[in-house]
This record gives structure tokens, C-alpha cells and sequence, in this order.
């Protein structure tokens, strides 16, 4: 039985095939057309799909998208009914898209399909579950469980903004929700608006900023009572309930009523160029612990209504991998899995898995030993001569090896050199972490590594932390940590002994002058609070990228990494051979290895395309 699930028309579409409840194939829209985010049909993500599964769209048992529309028109029009007059604009705004369009979703998802290959005249089963089951089911089936709490988070879908369900067997059964406007994801969004950053892609900015600020200060203590008193009540089951007073999301075109967050913070909306300053790094660091409270007493009550071992997330909140490390940490749950592609891309994973258990009665087959994703490695891959006709349009130069091996000892002396290698190997990673397969590496003992990653390779704030890819066997040699962190969502300490004495004056410093203090013998990973965000690497799921950080570890002593995205500030993770030396080129990068050829920088022809990168992407 095959079924495609499909996400769309909101942010990050993304198609996935499954086959007999086996996920065969899953990607973003926006690797293919490189608009980052790209809500649009992902008609590129199905054609890879369906090529990779060898089906066409007329041999399909189901075509599912991953929610329930009309159910989101109710909310839509109960929204504005219950606050009017407040959001004509607004209003008026958003009809005329739901009446051409969303309104009529079914007609617009057939005739997207007709043109990628759709036969009207014999018509495949269309479904549509909710969106937050989608979630849940992104989740819970994947994973090597076979009964586990179900917590889904994210802004909303129709109605629903959280939801615990329990997951046994082949069943899901909702137990809880709690439903728009009161939304954890909202509220988290809303403080990402406030200090400056694009809502729905720099909430992991937000992430980074917070420990930044100053845990001692009062200011912090301020912030944090504040944001319970006048914003949101937060009750004892995880509940919450949003002070719509200071919000404008539910019938207007902004995020908060801004005069009002200025009165109650004492200043103004960040403006995305301003300075940031240590009352920006405060407010952050408190919505930060609010969300990791409202968090925990959410898995408490999952916990609670469930009476089980194990907990599997989803939904946006889900990649707030500090979160995630304070919830593993307290130990709520035994064993936590979380969707790798946990926002709305996977939405559509979940859709196709929904449908095969639950509509079409199917049992669920249970690998107790790993999950069913496969290390995320879901998409598309390349060959050498797609490699050897890239090098050949631009004329570029490259070493070719046939023993990885050597290839792998070359790359980590490379990298030992405090060189920037991009790392394009096998099929694509699925979600929005690059684990390996389309990622930038670099040094992590080196003290220069985060400021030369940032400033000159991804073009972004100087403030982000860098993640480290670490031998999954050495993880407890370098972090408080002796689990499995594979698809990066797990934000865990560096051990005491790797960790430099800050200084007497530490949280009276600037945030420049902290973010250049050296913390420990891995400077470049080791985030401002001695956190790290981990990827364990196995050997079992990425056999390349584990023999190259093996090979590092036996030239420096060291078994991990820095590892981030393939890509500059504003574009998607590189997914071609194309995509890659064009970044390549048009960035500081030393080396690119693309399968079994590397490129190094000096070698290469001059780059003679005019455009500019920074007017080619929108920055985030």
C-alpha cells in the first residue's frame, strides 16, 4: 500500500511517500525551488518522492494533506466574531484568499496534482486529518514504542494549539487539548516579534539569544513575573490561558499590541538591525523559562493521563531543544523521542501514516531497537556524474578519491587546519536540522571557528551558538550526557572537566565580550551557558559521516565536530551538487566535498555570476 502525505498553503510544504507503513521517501518544497519556507504546493517534493518510490500519483492507495480545512475556516470566522468590530482589516484581508482558494482545497490540491501527472478520470482516495493528529502521528509511529504519551505544541491548526493523546498499537486516542487563542507557540512567537525576529523562522534565534541573559539579574526575575501575571496564566495541568489584551494575532495583522509590550517592559520593539542589548538578552532568557515550565507541567500531565514510560513530541515547540534537554533532564519520562522534522514539513509524514493505521486499519510493526526514520537521511541523493557535469558547467577543479578512507583522513586534516569544509554526502536530511548530509564543518578547538562560521561562511548574527557532532559512543567524554541526541534537538552541558573559570566580573560583560570569552577546550560549540546543542553520530545511519569525525579523532584526540547547515542566512539547506559550489563559491568556504570529490577553494576558476546572494535571499 502506498500513500502520499502532503503539507501545504501555511509554511514549509513538504511531501512524504510511505509503503506499507515503511517511510521510503520525505522533503521540503523549498530545497527544490530555494525560497525558504516556501508554502506553496510542493509539486517538486512529490515528483522526488514519487520518482524515488518508482509510483505514479494514479497508482497511489491515498493522496492525505495534513489538515482539516473547513475546520480552520470555522475557527477563522468564530475568531473574528467573537472579537468584532476589532479586525475588519484584517478581516477583509483574508477572505478573498480563503474564498478563491482554501475554501475550494480539495479541487485546488487535483488540479496542482493534474499538472504533475494526475489523472482526473481515475481518482485516488483524498483524506484529510487534523492537523495536530498529523503531528501526533509524525511522532508516535516512527517511533520504538509501542505505547507512549503523545504531546503535540505548536502555534495552531484548526482549533487545537497543544494536545496530549496516548499512542498505542496501531491507535492514537486524544485525550486533552487545549485550543486557539491561548497557544504556547503563539506566545512564544509573539516575543520573537518583540526582539526583532521574523515570526516562523527566528523563534530558534530567540532560542540562542537567551542565554545571553543574566540569570542573577532581577531584570530576569521582572520579566519572568511579569509575563505570568499580565500575559499568561499558566495552571497546574499545562494549561494555559493568553491575556488577549496585549495580543494581536487573533484578528489583526501583528503579533502584539506593541505600546502596551513597551509599557510593560519598559522598551520598545527591537528593530531587526538595532543593537542587541543586555535588557533584549533578559526578556529572553525569561520567556525561555516560562516556556520550559509551561513544557514540563504539560508532560506532567501527559504523564499523569497516560501512566506511561515514554513520551514522543512534535509540533514547532518540539525543536526548542533546550526545552527538550530540561524536560529529558527531569526525568518526567524515561525514554522522550521526538520528530526530527517536527514542525509542518512533517506534518505531511504524519498525514500518510495517520491514514495507513488509522483509516485504513493497519497494524504497526515496532523496531524496539531504533526509530523508523532512519537517521532522517529522506531525501534526494546524487551520483557521481551529476557531480562530474556540475564541476564541468563551471569549470571547476577537484580531487577525486576512491577510498573513502583517504578521503575521510585528507578531510579531518583539512579540518585540523582550522579550515571550513562544506559536506554534501548521500541523500538529503528531512526536517530542518543539517545532521551530516548537506552540512558546513569546522574545528571545534579552534577559538575563531564561531566568529569565521558566522561572520564569513553564513553571514548571520554573531551571537548564534554552533552544534557539535560527536561519535555517539564518545557523547559522555565531552557532555552531561550518556544518551542518543541523533537529529539534534537535545541541548545538554560540557562535562566540568572540558569547562574554563569565567571570571569575577563575567555577568557585568557585554554581550560581545562574553561571546568571545573561551569556555572550554571546545570553544567553538560550547554555547555562552557551557550548553551544547548534540548530535550523537552512528555509525549504523550515517557510516560516512561517523568514519570521518572517527578519522578526526585519531589525528586530534578528539571524536566531535562542528556541524551547521549547509546554506547562508536566508536560504534553504543546499540540496543539488549545483546548490552546493554555488554557496561554496560565493562564500568564504575553504573546501567543499561533494560524495568523493573535493573541491578547494584556491584551485577554483574565479566565480563570474553577478547576482549577490543577499538580494537573491530574504534574510531571516
Amino acid at each position: 500500500m502506498n500513500i502520499l502525505g502532503i503539507s501545504a498553503f501555511y509554511h514549509d510544504s513538504a511531501a512524504a511517500l510511505i509503503e506499507d507503513g515503511k517511510i521510503i521517501a520525505a522533503a521540503q518544497e523549498e530545497r527544490f525551488t530555494r525560497k525558504k519556507h516556501d508554502p506553496n504546493f510542493p509539486s517538486n517534493a512529490i515528483r522526488y518522492c514519487l520518482e524515488y518510490g518508482g509510483i505514479s500519483l494514479n497508482k497511489l492507495d491515498a493522496i492525505v494533506f495534513y489538515d482539516k480545512p473547513l475546520l480552520k475556516f470555522e475557527r477563522l470566522l468564530e475568531t473574528y466574531y467573537t472579537f468584532a468590530p476589532k479586525g475588519l482589516s484584517s478581516f477583509l484581508k483574508a477572505m478573498p484568499v480563503w474564498m478563491k482558494d482554501k475554501l475550494f482545497l480539495k479541487r485546488l490540491i487535483r488540479d496542482e496534482l493534474e499538472a504533475i501527472g494526475y489523472d482526473k478520470k481515475k481518482p485516488v482516495k483524498l483524506l484529510f486529518p487534523e492537523h495536530h493528529l498529523s503531528h501526533a502521528a509524525s511522532a508516535y509511529y516512527p517511533s520504538a514504542f509501542d505505547k507512549a504519551a503523545i504531546l503535540t505544541l505548536d502555534g495552531v491548526g484548526e482549533w487545537a494549539t497543544a494536545s496530549i493523546c496516548l499512542g498505542e498499537g496501531p491507535n492514537i486516542t486524544s485525550l486533552k487539548e487545549l485550543h486557539f487563542p491561548h497557544s504556547l507557540g503563539l506566545l512564544y512567537s509573539a516575543f520573537t516579534y518583540f526582539l526583532g525576529f521574523r515570526v516562523n523562522s527566528g523563534e530558534y534565534k530567540l532560542m540562542g539569544l537567551a542565554p545571553y541573559g543574566n540569570p542573577s539579574s532581577p531584570d530576569v526575575t521582572r520579566y519572568v513575573e511579569t509575563i505570568k501575571k499580565e500575559l499568561v496564566e499558566c495552571k497546574e495541568d499545562g494549561s494555559i490561558w493568553l491575556n488577549q489584551d496585549y495580543f494581536d494575532y487573533a484578528t489583526g495583522l501583528r503579533m502584539v499590541h506593541e505600546k502596551k509590550w513597551e509599557a510593560l517592559f519598559g522598551f520598545p520593539k527591537r528593530n531587526p538591525d538595532d543593537e542587541l542589548t543586555a535588557e533584549h538578552c533578559n526578556l529572553g532568557l525569561a520567556i525561555q523559562h516560562v516556556t520550559e515550565d509551561i513544557v514540563i507541567n504539560m508532560a506532567r500531565e501527559a504523564k499523569r493521563l497516560t501512566n506511561t514510560d515514554n513520551l514522543v513530541l512534535a509540533g514547532g515547540v518540539a525543536l526548542n531543544c533546550v526545552a527538550n534537554g530540561k524536560l529529558q533532564k527531569s526525568g518526567v519520562f524515561k525514554n522522550v523521542f521526538i520528530q526530527p522534522a517536527a514542525g509542518d514539513a512533517g506534518g505531511a509524514l504524519g498525514a500518510a501514516l495517520a491514514a495507513y493505521h488509522i483509516y485504513f486499519g493497519k497494524e504497526r510493526v515496532v523496531d524496539y531497537k531504533s526509530d523508523a526514520m532512519y537517521g532522517s537521511y529522506l531525501g534526494p541523493t546524487f551520483s557521481d556524474l551529476d557531480v562530474e557535469l556540475m564541476a564541468k558547467k563551471y569549470k571547476a577543479v577537484y580531487t577525486r578519491f576512491d577510498d573513502f578512507t583517504k578521503l575521510s583522513e585528507e578531510v579531518a586534516r583539512v579540518l585540523a587546519s582550522e579550515n571550513v569544509v562544506g559536506w554534501v554526502q548521500g541523500r538529503m536530511e528531512f526536517g530542518p536540522r543539517a545532521l551530516g548530509g548537506r552540512s558546513i564543518l569546522g574545528d571545534p578547538r579552534s577559538a575563531e571557528m564561531q566568529k569565521k562560521l558566522n561572520l564569513k561562511i553564513k553571514y548571520r548574527e554573531s551571537f548564534r551558538p554552533f552544534a557539535p557532532s560527536v561519535l555517539a559512543e564518545d557523547c559522555a567524554d565531552y557532555f552531561e550526557y550518556d544518551g542518543t541526541s541523533p537529529y539534534m534537538l537535545l541541548v545538554h552541558p560540557v562535562t566540568e572537566k572540558r569547562r574554563m573559570p569565567l571570571p569575577a566580573n563575567y555577568d557585568s560583560l557585554s554581550l560581545r565580550d562574553k561571546l568571545y570569552f573561551q569556555r572550554s577546550d571546545l570553544p567553538s560549540i560550547t554555547h555562552i551557558d557551557f550548553s551544547a546543542r548534540i548530535q550523537t553520530v552512528h555509525r549504523e545511519t550515517n557510516p560516512r559521516y561517523w568514519q570521518l569525525i572517527d578519522s578526526f579523532k585519531k589525528l586530534t584526540g578528539y571524536g566531535v565536530i562542528v556541524n551547521t547547515s549547509f546554506n547562508v542566512r536566508g536560504e534553504p539547506i543546499v540540496c543539488t551538487p549545483d546548490d552546493a559550489y554555488r554557496c561554496f563559491m560565493r562564500t568564504e568556504m575553504d573546501y567543499v566535498v561533494i560524495g568523493n570529490y573535493v573541491f578547494d577553494k584556491r584551485q577554483q576558476p574565479e566565480w563570474q555570476e553577478k547576482d549577490n546572494w543577499k538580494e537573491e535571499f530574504v534574510l531571516d
